[in-house]
């Protein structure tokens, strides 16, 4: 008999180790597709009573105790009254190691049109036309798969349910009362419901939605308030570079496949636009302060937009008036680590598909945003869209829309994949 060589016995135990360690991994995301199957209907239950029920940012008391009831449930430990409403469980995987949190908003919006579902609100005045109910839903099923498995995992996983994301105030008000002295995550991740089909999700790098930024112009007052008016529109309305005919105003081809913020030939790249419903004009101590608000696609956009204008003034009749300029944030910007973004895809493709997963390649262009974006200049992040409309069935959540619906199949994409994700996060 040959003797053995020693390399090699280390490299094939490796390679065994290795391999069952991956069998070991797929084993548990059947276990957790197995197990969102047989939670799915009570999930909808409790969808459909957190519809039933809405509450505004601030006043999210049933919604918060409904929380805490079914985590601690889990055996969770749990932490409440956080910026209000806010709740964190928090489950500790059978051995040490990372620590990451998911975040679930849960505040619903005012809103008087009637509802479309059977199960309507009952809360005069107010729905969940947002998909904060779903949001809501989605992190409850993730813990329970997940609790589940805890004895599998190496970490620790924390999921915050925040109060007030439509009034853009829950996400400060969480920190201000020490969410991060509380927990210590080295990633966080969150959703939000968007009009793609149900059954995927979709991320990139950086920006989802656009930056939606103001201009304030300071000048002299040089006694021809109008002039100066009239010329400042004009140079602010120059930085704008979609044309006025381009399929890019119809917002509804955000959704198009080809040329879509999905599409590989997105016509939402590398855009800058002009609001040409705000445009304030304001008389000051020092002269005449002149507003505009912009949208940019991206930080090159932006950060091109003030040295073009001061450009521009600099070598017009205004120049002398010319006192300086300065962008003004309006709505937090979303800003996806690059990294984890790129991991989390991967991973993901991987065990759910290509046609689930999607890599998006244009930015939102109407305007929105979301408070989730306060908490990542404290911890490296990524906010996902998750789709949720049938468009077969007729069922669109467009967000913030009358109409708006969910297929509610989504909860259990919702469940899987991000449960999913949390476990191959543990493991990164």
């Amino acid at each position: 008999m040959m003797p053995r060589n020693p390399s090699y016995t280390l490299t094939l135990f490796l390679y065994v180790l290795f391999s069952i360690a991956a069998f070991s991994q797929q084993n548990i995301h059947k276990d957790i597709q197995e197990h969102t199957e047989m939670i799915f209907d009570s999930l909808v239950k409790i969808r459909r009573d957190f519809h039933r029920h809405p509450e505004v940012g601030g006043e999210e008391q049933r919604t918060s105790q409904k929380v805490i009831e079914y985590l601690s449930s889990l055996g969770l430990e749990v932490k409440t009254g956080i910026g209000g409403y806010g709740v964190v469980g928090i489950l500790k995987g059978g051995k040490p190691g990372k620590k990451i949190a998911w975040r679930a908003d849960m505040d619903a919006m005012p809103s008087n049109a009637p509802d479309v579902v059977a199960f309507a609100s009952e809360t005069e005045g107010v729905r969940h036309i947002c998909g904060h109910d779903v949001h809501t839903t989605v992190a409850l099923g993730m813990a329970t798969v997940l609790a589940a498995q805890r004895e599998r995992l190496e970490g620790t996983i924390y999921f915050v349910f925040q109060p007030s994301e439509e009034n853009i105030k829950g996400a400060l008000a969480m920190m201000d009362d020490g969410l991060f002295q509380l927990i210590d995550p080295e990633e966080m991740y969150a959703m939000h419901v968007t009009p793609f089909p149900a059954g995927t999700i979709a991320v990139k790098p950086e920006e989802m939605f656009s930056d939606y930024k103001r201009v304030d112009l300071r000048f002299k007052d040089n006694g021809n308030t109008e002039a100066l008016t009239e010329f400042v529109k004009k140079q602010v309305h120059g930085l704008e570079n979609v044309p006025k005919d381009s399929k890019f105003w119809n917002m509804q081809n955000m959704g198009d496949p080809e040329i879509g913020i999905a599409g590989p030939k997105s016509i939402y790249t590398d855009y800058t636009t002009v609001d040409n419903r705000n445009f304030k004009v304001k008389e000051t101590e020092e002269g005449v302060k002149i507003s505009a608000f912009l949208s940019f696609s991206d930080k090159k956009q932006r950060d091109a937009a003030l040295p073009e204008l001061k450009k521009r003034i600099d070598e017009s009749d205004f120049a002398n008036d010319f006192l300086g300029a300065e962008l003004v944030h309006v709505f937090p910007t979303l800003d996806n680590n690059e990294r984890l973004v790129n991991e989390s895809l991967e991973r993901l493709s991987s065990i759910y598909g290509k046609d689930r997963v999607l890599r998006l390649h244009g930015v939102v262009a109407d305007g929105r945003s979301d408070d989730f974006a306060f908490f990542q200049p404290k911890v490296p992040s990524v906010y996902f869209f998750m789709g949720g409309s049938n468009y077969e069935k007729g069922i669109i959540a467009q967000t913030h829309s009358p109409n708006f619906a969910v297929d509610e199949s989504c909860i259990r994409t919702g469940v899987n994949l991000f449960a999913s994700l949390m476990v191959e996060r543990l493991e990164q």
